[in-house]
């Protein structure tokens, strides 16, 4: 079965009110976002399926500029509109990008402007201006007009390289420590891409003043709260384990074996360590863990020395 990786962007005239509304903005994104997907897949013009979406915000930049996005992970196919079979698309093609960039762009929109309606949206220096509504709904006739970029393919390596990437940047910020060349009290300097150059070439590094660097770093720490890793559709976590199961059902895919449960260990059982001991070869057996710069609260009994 493909695998589609979709990637939905904020236009740059969004991405100042993105980032005084992080909250809000960033939330009205990932919604619009998949609905558009599903919206579109069950459109019986298009795919007809109900399929699932797993879906990642990231907020950066190769040079750690605001830049908020959204990748999707969309399996190529889905359920039929009444659940009875399976529908699949075509190897190399989900929807048109050009499809889903206009109602992408006209959800987003029309949930900004309710946003708007209800007061949940704030505005500062420049864009102080918006929060009159007349402002604002001029602000957003400009955006109707320009083009919003959406791209959808699937990807050369399958679905595993897109997991790949994605993972990177679950569980941390902006850029990883392998990227940071050098610091010290004048400058930062770090690798970035130039995705305007294609080959080796497009790998630069660039420096930052400290406090430059640390500003940009701070635009991409998210509300606290935020769930930046969804999933809908199929996906969603009401229903997951009963869709997952009827996808195979109707692929005809035999379901994993569940793992051997692992017997419950006391806390004050001794356990085995599959590593030998360096000394005399055999098991080593864990007495007890401590974290480091502690004192064990466990002490060898003295030996005694028979003198009789």
């Amino acid at each position: 079965m493909p695998y589609f990786h979709v990637v939905y962007t904020l236009p740059s005239e969004l991405r100042d009110i993105a980032y005084q509304n992080k909250r809000v903005v960033y939330d009205l994104l990932m919604k619009a976002a998949a609905e558009t997907t599903l919206a579109i897949a069950a459109d019986p013009k298009r795919l007809g399926a109900r399929i699932g979406v797993t879906a990642v915000l990231h907020t950066w930049g190769s040079a750690l500029t605001h830049h908020p996005h959204v990748h999707m992970i969309v399996p190529g196919g889905g359920f039929s509109l009444d659940k009875a079979r399976w529908v699949a698309s075509r190897s190399n093609f989900l929807v048109h990008v050009n499809v889903l960039a206009r109602l992408f762009r006209g959800k987003m929109l029309a949930m900004l402007m309710d946003a708007h309606d209800g007061g949940q949206l704030t505005f500062f220096n420049t864009h102080a201006g918006l929060a009159e509504k007349r402002t604002f709904k001029r602000f957003i006739a400009a955006l109707r007009r320009i083009h919003w970029v959406v791209h959808c393919k699937a990807p050369f390596a399958g679905p595993e390289q897109v997991l790949r990437y994605l993972s990177r940047y679950t569980h941390r910020v902006a850029i990883s420590n392998r990227r940071l060349v050098a610091a010290d009290n004048t400058s930062v300097a770090f690798r970035c891409k130039d995705y305007r150059i294609n080959g080796p070439g497009r790998w630069k590094t660039m420096r930052l003043h400290p406090h430059e660097f640390i500003r940009r770093f701070l635009m991409h720490v998210l509300p606290k709260g935020f769930h930046r890793i969804r999933h809908y559709g199929l996906f969603a976590n009401a229903n997951r384990a009963e869709n997952i199961a009827t996808a195979r059902a109707l692929l005809h895919i035999v379901p994993p074996a569940d793992p051997p449960k692992q017997p419950d260990i006391t806390p004050d059982a001794l356990r085995v360590l599959p590593c030998p001991c360096p000394r005399c070869g055999a098991r080593m057996i864990a007495i007890e863990m401590f974290a480091r710069g502690c004192e064990p609260s466990w002490r060898p009994m003295p030996s005694t020395v028979d003198t009789s």
